[in-house]
């Protein structure tokens, strides 16, 4: 009778108090809970981790040493859990060799779709027809000329391989020194300092040499001869002895090879070691398309092989559906003995091709990069790879499966999950989107609230009985019973005047022409791909940042009036710091302050020896990580709590010194809202503190790694430095703030965001969260047209414009919420 559930008892991962639950299998069960109650321990934690442990352990040992396995989970017994896959909450930001193709793997079946049935060209120029020659690897021989050839290989055709561009190395772009970035000021002799990359790297003295190689040094720059300007970017590597001026007026004679002012920029980015060294450099150098593969990123070579009349790089640039329809024609028309093989390939493409087109991908094309995809079509593609193969009796555990995806995607999402189900798998799904949270078939809710008091189960059971317990936190927004809107919106929403900017087209972007209100919370909306992050953060962000700073506009923007905007942030979701060793403590400061005050209280230790990273009272055990790996042989690595520091990164030498009967390894134990209260008198490190809690993480330890925290946390933590201040004349970009937020911790960052506003800030959101669009000033809805392009305004202006408007997406499910 209970193999139908999965049956947990005694689970404590993280703050699971001990809790006992059943899990019906073959359902869509949510979990919910406000942020930091237990909901990833649980899902993830437990059944996850075993589900995913226990199938693992049936390989051979010989398997399981090449595999990243994971430790048992904190539970005492846990019965019936299915193999298991997971879909994490945050995919990871692709590099610049990464395009839609690579990231999804259609391109692999594209690459061995040209190699094995394209047309080649003979090295004497005549085109082939498609043979079989290929695959059986045996020369192609040219039947006009006779020669004798081999085809390609799929890894000649890759850019990240052999196939890529030697001139960009595959990533179709190069760096060139700019030119007008060399010379400061034109008015100025070389003399005089004219040449800023001499300046800059030390060798202001070169322009001796230069006189030397017959260029005048005491003439303004914009009256040189254009030889003598050639002198002076490109001139040759030669010596010259010179004579060079002390403070003190004594001459050193010098024999000094010429560095032109190109060879200086270049020499000193090869010496850049550091960040900082790089953007002083960065400023002399332009990104410039490849002029050898014109962007394509493949070499001449693999340019060369046609399919259906077009080379790779052109079907590369044809978006999905398009291509879906151009590569079953092609397949079709290709030769009897070739079509067949063809016809596997092809298979192989669509099966991957159909779940990306079902969830809504249709309009990105392959060689479109992965980097500039929004966080909404990251997610999409984790999921196509996570759901493409058809499984039955599976137990997928879906972390936030709803982030950045709008509304009317969620739908697509909803379809893909149900499929699933009726394939025989189990569906595990955490969220915060009602919208989703209400298609399943049973609900657990962890509270009440997060931390070390969450963890406990408050609510489970069906969706109609958990809208009818008292005790549910998220009954209310079920059922829409809830208030929305709390913000007060009063007043004409472009009394504090605007910002305007005109772009021209960017990727599958339209050109936009736009304004934003200042001084005010501005929402924008839209489906997934319809060009809100093309809007804000490639546009907008940069082209601000370039007037701040007086330089030019980024290429795609054609106009942009902001005033007296003197500062702009991006606040996004990106993980803060990249292990351990990052914690609140450190990120927040708070860690600073309290090594100052405990130095102060000690008599025996300086600040510096109180860092768990480098002080001497760190643990040298687990070298201040508070935890360490134990290698098992055949068995995963067993990362586990240091047994000498029991996890609080110092050694034994730190409960010498006490503050208000506390050592720094027991505050660090202690989360925002306890330290405030053990710490008042410590008025820097509590204001800090008090910040924090504030913006509704007091439930977070200060010992809680960084990497660790969700979207919505991160975004929060990283804004704690400019509470308080006066935000006049600023701008913050907020890129999905919502992200990992239950509806009540949304209205706390509501607050959060009216408070930066009440002090003079420009907040604008990319939202799909419609609570918070709900709230509001003025929402700007952007869709796609049916062209499958983006930037088409739907509809603009306050909430009953976009309600009311016939276009508007987002007002139609707004329009659902019954907000008034």
């Amino acid at each position: 009778m209970y193999r139908d559930m999965i049956i947990i008892r005694g689970a404590k991962v993280h703050n699971l108090k001990n809790i006992d639950v059943d899990i019906p299998l073959g359902k869509i069960v949510a979990v919910s809970g406000v942020s930091g109650s237990g909901k990833s321990s649980l899902a993830l934690g437990v059944l996850y981790s075993e589900g995913s442990r226990r199938y693992l352990d049936a390989l051979s040992t010989y398997t399981r040493r090449r595999i990243s396995q994971s430790e048992k989970a904190q539970v005492d017994s846990i019965q019936y859990v299915p193999a298991a896959l997971a879909l994490h909450q945050r995919p990871n930001v692709p590099n610049i060799r990464s395009t839609f193709g690579t990231s999804t793997e259609l391109l692999n079946s594209l690459r061995l779709l040209y190699s094995r049935c394209g047309n080649y060209t003979c090295p004497n120029g005549h085109l082939q027809e498609p043979t079989l020659n290929v695959a059986r690897e045996i020369p192609i021989v040219c039947p006009v000329c006779g020669e004798e050839f081999y085809g390609l290989g799929a890894e000649e055709y890759a850019f990240n391989s052999d196939g890529a561009c030697p001139s960009c190395s595959g990533t179709g772009f190069i760096r060139c020194i700019d030119d007008s970035t060399l010379v400061g000021d034109e008015t100025k002799t070389l003399e005089e300092g004219a040449i800023e990359s001499w300046n800059m790297f030390g060798i202001s003295w070169m322009y001796h040499v230069a006189g030397e190689l017959g260029v005048r040094i005491d003439v303004p720059f914009k009256d040189l001869s254009d030889e003598e300007k050639d002198i002076v970017y490109n001139g040759p590597a030669v010596k010259r002895y010179i004579n060079i001026p002390s403070k003190n007026g004594k001459l050193f004679e010098l024999n000094a090879e010429y560095r032109n002012a190109h060879r200086a920029v270049e020499e000193a980015l090869k010496k850049a070691k550091t960040e900082k060294g790089l953007q002083r450099i960065n400023k002399y150098l332009t990104t410039q398309v490849c002029p050898d593969c014109c962007g394509t990123r493949l070499n001449e070579k693999a340019r060369e092989t046609l399919l259906g009349g077009i080379n790779l790089a052109e079907a590369c640039k044809m978006n999905l559906k398009e291509l879906v329809i151009w590569i079953q024609n092609v397949v079709s028309e290709l030769p009897d003995g070739v079509r067949q093989m063809a016809e596997n390939i092809l298979e192989e493409f669509m099966d991957n091709a159909e779940i990306l087109l079902d969830l809504g991908l249709s309009y990105i094309s392959l060689e479109r990069p992965a980097n500039t995809l929004s966080t909404g079509e990251l997610q999409r593609m984790q999921l196509a790879k996570t759901l493409r193969n058809h499984t039955t009796g599976v137990l997928y555990v879906l972390d936030e499966p709803s982030i950045g995806l709008h509304p009317d995607n969620v739908n697509g999402l909803i379809s893909v999950i149900r499929r699933l189900v009726e394939d025989g798998n189990s569906i595990v799904l955490v969220d915060h989107d009602t919208k989703i949270l209400s298609i399943a078939d049973y609900m657990v809710e962890l509270g009440p609230t997060a931390g070390a008091d969450g963890g406990n189960i408050i609510a489970q059971g069906t969706l109609d009985e958990i809208k009818a317990d008292e005790s549910s936190q998220i009954a209310p927004f079920l059922s829409n019973s809830e208030k929305i809107i709390i913000r007060n919106k009063s007043g004409d929403v472009f009394e504090n005047g605007f910002i305007n900017i005109k772009t021209s087209e960017i990727h599958n972007v339209k050109p936009i022409d736009v304004q934003i209100p200042k001084g005010k919370l501005t929402a924008v909306t839209g489906v997934s791909g319809s060009g809100k992050t093309t809007l804000l953060l490639e546009a907008l962000y940069p082209a601000v940042k370039s007037f701040i700073n007086n330089e030019n506009l980024p290429e795609e923007v054609c106009d942009l009036e902001c005033g007296d905007i003197n500062k702009i942030d991006l606040i996004d979701s990106v993980p803060i710091g990249k292990n351990v060793r990052s914690t609140v403590a450190t990120y927040s400061k708070v860690l600073d302050d309290l090594r100052r005050e405990f130095s102060k209280l000690s008599g025996e230790y300086k600040t510096a020896d109180f860092s768990y990273n480098t002080g001497k009272l760190r643990c040298e055990t687990c070298n201040g990580t508070g935890s360490v790996s134990m290698d098992v042989q055949f068995l995963p690595d067993v990362e586990m709590t240091c047994p000498d520091c029991e996890g609080t990164r110092y050694n034994g030498d730190i409960e010498k010194t006490k503050f208000n009967a506390l050592s720094l390894a027991d505050i660090m134990t202690l989360t925002i809202d306890e330290a405030l209260e053990e710490l008042f008198g410590l008025k820097k490190v509590t204001s800090k503190l008090q910040k924090l809690s504030d913006l509704g993480l007091g439930y977070l330890t200060l010992g809680e790694a960084t990497p660790s925290l969700s979207g919505g946390e991160a975004q929060r933590l990283k804004l704690a430095s400019e509470i308080g201040k006066s935000q006049r004349n600023s701008i913050f970009i907020f890129d999905e703030p919502t992200i990992g937020l239950h509806p009540l911790d949304v209205k706390v960052l509501i607050d959060v965001l009216d408070n930066l506003i009440d002090r003079g800030a420009t907040v604008i959101v990319i939202e799909h969260d419609l609570d918070l669009i709900a709230n509001a000033d003025y929402i700007i809805d952007i869709g796609i047209d049916d062209d499958n392009c983006g930037g088409k305004i739907l509809a603009k202006g306050i909430l009953d414009d976009i309600i009311n408007s016939s276009e508007s997406l987002t007002g139609k499910y707004l329009a659902e919420k019954e907000l008034f």
